[in-house]
């Protein structure tokens, strides 16, 4: 899995978008851009492949059916990041914990997620602590389990429920461009 984060000025960060065995990073070369403001780090170890830039070009100039693949997967993380700013800014931090547990999960395809809260509150835009409390609400109601370094997802509908309703847009995203 990687985080597509956007990194202010002063070093905090806040995560924008996550990319996972759906898609591809690196958004801009496809679209002709040779720089972007977001920093890609991969969080969680996973299989993948790598292309240069100037490769990916010429195979793009002969492939028009992976342009339109590319271009509907950077249609999807434009949704995603403007939802994600909504989230952010509207939903508090237990629905949007559970938003961002589920899509980390639909990324990795795993049962326990190799994340630390310190991780997830980088990503989050918010403090270890805050993160703590909202896990804690979620492991009390029987939906996580978290131990050092790890999360489980214990009960992943009543996680769905526990979610704004940011995760089942983005969803809907995907579903319409076939991406799921």
């Amino acid at each position: 899995m990687v985080s597509q984060v956007v990194v202010t000025k002063d070093g905090r960060t806040v995560e924008v978008g996550v990319v996972g065995n759906e898609g591809y990073v690196g958004a801009g070369l496809a679209a002709g851009l040779s720089r972007s403001s977001v920093r890609e780090i991969i969080q969680i170890a996973g299989d993948g492949f790598r292309m240069m830039g100037n490769a990916l070009e010429r195979i793009l100039r002969s492939a028009p059916q992976l342009q339109v693949i590319l271009n509907r997967h950077t249609g999807l993380q434009g949704m995603q990041v403007a939802q994600t700013a909504a989230c952010n800014r509207l939903h508090d931090i237990q629905q949007r914990l559970s938003r961002w547990l589920l899509m980390t999960q639909d990324r990795v395809n795993l049962g326990v997620l190799p994340i630390t809260h310190d991780f997830i509150a980088t990503m989050m835009g918010t403090d270890r602590s805050t993160v703590s409390l909202a896990a804690t609400v979620l492991q009390k109601k029987g939906i996580i389990d978290y131990v050092r370094g790890a999360v489980k997802i214990v009960n992943r509908r009543k996680l769905e429920k526990s979610a704004c309703e940011c995760y089942a847009v983005i969803q809907q995203f995907e579903d319409d461009l076939g991406l799921r």
